[in-house]
């Protein structure tokens, strides 16, 4: 992503945040969207296009603003949940920014050029099956010709993927909320809310409306490319530079600062960035400190580098709810155990 580019995504990022000149100016084509999106979920919904059920409970854990929100900690803590209750879970991804377009399975071994770096994450972290397509619904089948035992599928980031049948819609939502309430270009929306949806997931500190919450931390041991690891206490013993390659890299930089950590330098790169393009230059020695999804990408180049894994627990109310929803799914298909 050129400089150029980035400071047009920067303005359009704040431009969402309110309705301002750029807005308006922008909405008459945001409303061409909004009917494109409406007459798609007639065509479903009529069966104009196709859309499939895979023999297993899908659950679908998506949002309906670009760019993050906190689904990949989510799937994480969702994939943790069904496995503590006794099922076998699978994981369904398109796996963006990766420089493939074929259906394949996610390895230990895998590259996130090949699969992208948050599917590669979810393998590495929960060990789970995990598939990347351009058409969920494909990796879905795939996973379940490769691993038929699976009975849960949770799918990363799909709630627009109408061609794959769900059980279960989770929306997540950071403290953006929806911005200035426009569909894109004009706003930050994908589709038009509110919309049905089973739970609603907040992961940040100032939810904009109701629903549930999640607390997130980073962890107090970090981990390095060399398979070592480092308490934070030690941490605190040097001044670092921080990078971050995500949605929204200021949240790295501020949860390192709660830690105590002494950070001279920052420097955010744009979401999915590929460090085979060479690192920023830092400063003479500052160590290098990194969010636990760039690190499988960093390391290839950067094994020094030390990345702090992110904690996130939804808060109890949300697996109560949760489970008396996967109850109820479970128990409408027969073809699977409910205890």
């Amino acid at each position: 992503m050129t400089r150029a580019s980035t400071g047009l995504s920067t303005c359009l990022l704040q431009a969402w945040q309110r309705r301002g000149l750029l807005a308006w100016a922008l909405w008459p084509v945001s409303r061409l969207l909004g009917a494109l999106v409406a007459i798609r979920r007639i065509a479903y919904r009529r069966g104009w296009l196709a859309s499939h059920r895979v023999p297993a409970l899908v659950i679908v854990v998506g949002n309906v603003v670009a760019g993050g929100a906190g689904k990949t900690p989510t799937v994480l803590a969702l994939v943790e949940w069904l496995r503590q209750r006794g099922l076998a879970v699978g994981v369904v991804s398109r796996g963006h920014g990766r420089q493939t377009n074929d259906c394949r399975e996610v390895t230990a071994s895998s590259q996130a050029h090949e699969v992208g770096d948050e599917p590669l994450l979810i393998q590495r972290r929960s060990g789970a099956p995990v598939f990347v397509a351009r058409q969920r619904v494909h990796a879905a089948q795939d996973l379940l010709r490769k691993h038929p035992a699976t009975e849960v599928i949770v799918c990363d980031d799909g709630l627009q993927h109408l061609a794959l049948q769900r059980d279960i819609e989770l929306c997540v939502f950071d403290d953006r909320g929806i911005g200035n309430g426009f569909l894109q270009p004009a706003g930050p929306l994908r589709e038009p809310w509110p919309r049905p949806v089973d739970l609603v997931l907040h992961t940040g500190e100032h939810p904009a409306f109701a629903g549930y919450r999640a607390h997130r931390q980073l962890a107090s041991v970090a981990h390095n490319g060399h398979g070592k690891t480092c308490p934070v206490d030690v941490l605190r013993q040097r001044a670092w530079h921080a990078m971050a390659g995500i949605a929204h890299p200021e949240r790295f930089f501020s949860m390192l600062q709660d830690l105590g950590l002494d950070v001279r330098e920052t420097t955010a790169l744009p979401d999915h960035h590929d460090f085979r393009q060479g690192l920023p230059p830092s400063a003479a020695g500052l160590g290098l400190l990194c969010t636990e999804k760039d690190a499988h990408k960093l390391w290839a180049i950067q094994p020094d580098a030390w990345a702090l894994p992110l904690q996130f627990e939804p808060e109890p109310a949300f697996w109560d709810e949760l489970q008396q929803r996967l109850d109820a799914a479970l128990s409408s298909r027969p073809s699977f155990r409910t205890t």
